[in-house]
């Protein structure tokens, strides 16, 4: 009788068939084939080793301060503007395009928007009206929706190529937002606009962080399981067991993992005596140790993340852009509008931008001429690193913000060793092209 005929009740055929199991796992010849067998994408996964390395490296030359809570609640909050941005970003690339404007775009939507909040709905509805925030968030989103239709119109129906009319959006939109300023800076935003920013009153507290993260958890372990229903449902290979549990238990492990972290990063001292005033609580000598939890850019970059994900793998929109990347001519011939589609890619972007645009004048609590600046390559950097191909046809949302995480760690770690901004851009861009270099590689591998 074989080991898997053996019967349930036997000890020793119990034990057998464990054995059998783990022999299963243990013939795999090689790291490369574990990937295989499991489905797991071997440059994500390098890319959350070099992660690794970048954050063990940089903790050990700033002298133990780059892998503390206060740093890592600092970074995840850097990281949500490319973040936000990056998404939308992958699929322009992916449609064989580039968007050069987003980092101008961004200082002018921004702009646009503060103005709207801080000149123009007070004179109509008085200083701190309700209505100012999402007159001046849906104002910015539909601005930003309008200029990168305007760009998309160009390059899909006039025939301009998107580095040329982007390039040249890059100019436009840097004017266009010291035009509405005059180089001033326009500051405070409302009260209600700055918790999109984060600081320490646009967070969600230790308790809704641990549920957002038990959220988070049990979305992991539905798309596991609706993933092997679907494939089960259509006749699909299905991946082991033994892999699903552990990407399960992997992935619930490092959202955990990362509030447990976060959520030891405290507020201020100054701002908790102000809570303990505000809530009549006698301010103890040792202080209030009172965590700040995920802050709203975080909850956003999320949020953003998950629409992105499905628009790009569950919805015709995303498989008609990957089609087009993969080959614009089969795509148009078998039936997909090109000239439409790449509009309303380039209308995503825009909307994406002016996401990033609240977030970051929210952060600031005020809006300059320079906002953004050089953003537009750290968003490219972010996508290209998390490995969507500038030749079109290949990339991932999760990537890429995987990507805008890499990117902002290595800018934080040189800041915490006190390293110039120039040579701070050297080093992205030594990235970028070590990046771009692999993408290479594995194509070259692909087609042999």
């Amino acid at each position: 009788m074989s080991v898997t005929e053996a019967p349930t009740d036997n000890p020793k055929s119990a034990t057998r068939s464990r054995l059998s199991w783990l022999g299963k796992i243990l013939r795999i010849s090689s790291f490369r084939n574990v990937f295989r067998v499991a489905e797991i994408d071997s440059r994500l996964l390098g890319m959350l080793g070099a992660l690794a390395i970048i954050w063990i490296a940089f903790h050990v030359l700033s002298g133990g301060t780059f892998l503390t809570a206060r740093n890592l609640w600092n970074l995840s909050v850097q990281t949500a503007v490319v973040a936000i941005m990056a998404t939308g970003m992958v699929l322009v690339i992916v449609s064989r395009n580039i968007d050069l404007s987003v980092g101008s775009m961004l200082g002018m939507i921004g702009m646009a928007m503060a103005v709207v909040q801080t000149e123009v709905l007070p004179n109509w509805l008085g200083i701190g009206h309700w209505a100012i925030f999402p007159i001046a968030l849906i104002f910015g989103l539909v601005l930003g929706g309008l200029v990168g239709g305007l760009q998309g119109v160009v390059v899909a129906y006039v025939g301009v190529p998107s580095f040329i009319v982007t390039l040249g959006g890059y100019l436009v939109w840097r004017g266009g937002a010291w035009a509405l300023s005059r180089g001033r800076t326009i500051a405070p935003m409302d009260r209600t606009f700055q918790l999109l920013g984060g600081g320490s009153r646009g967070v969600i507290g230790e308790t809704r962080t641990w549920i957002v993260a038990a959220a988070l958890c049990l979305a992991i372990v539905f798309l596991l399981w609706n993933a092997r229903r679907q494939r089960t449902r259509f006749g699909f290979r299905l991946r082991p067991m033994w892999a699903e549990v552990s990407i399960g238990t992997i992935g619930c492990a490092a959202v955990l993992g990362t509030v447990f972290v976060l959520n030891h990063y405290y507020m201020a001292e100054n701002l908790a005596k102000q809570y303990a005033a505000e809530h009549g609580i006698v301010y103890p000598a040792g202080g209030l140790q009172i965590p700040l939890g995920l802050a709203n850019p975080v909850l956003i970059v999320l949020g953003v993340a998950m629409v992105m994900t499905f628009v790009a793998t569950r919805r015709k929109f995303g498989r008609y852009v990957f089609a087009i990347g993969g080959n614009p001519e089969a795509a148009e011939l078998g039936g997909i509008n090109t000239r439409r589609t790449l509009v309303k890619t380039f209308v995503l972007m825009g909307v994406l931008v002016a996401i990033a645009a609240a977030v970051s004048i929210g952060r600031l609590n005020a809006a300059t001429s320079g906002l953004g600046t050089l953003s537009e390559l750290y968003v490219i950097a972010a996508a290209v690193i998390g490995g969507t191909s500038l030749l079109g046809g290949i990339g991932t949302i999760p990537g890429a913000v995987l990507g805008a995480l890499v990117t902002q760690s290595l800018q934080s770690g040189m800041v915490l060793m006190g390293i110039e901004s120039a040579y701070q851009q050297i080093v992205i861009g030594i990235v970028l092209i070590i990046a771009v270099a692999i993408d290479a590689i594995f194509r070259k591998r692909a087609t042999t």
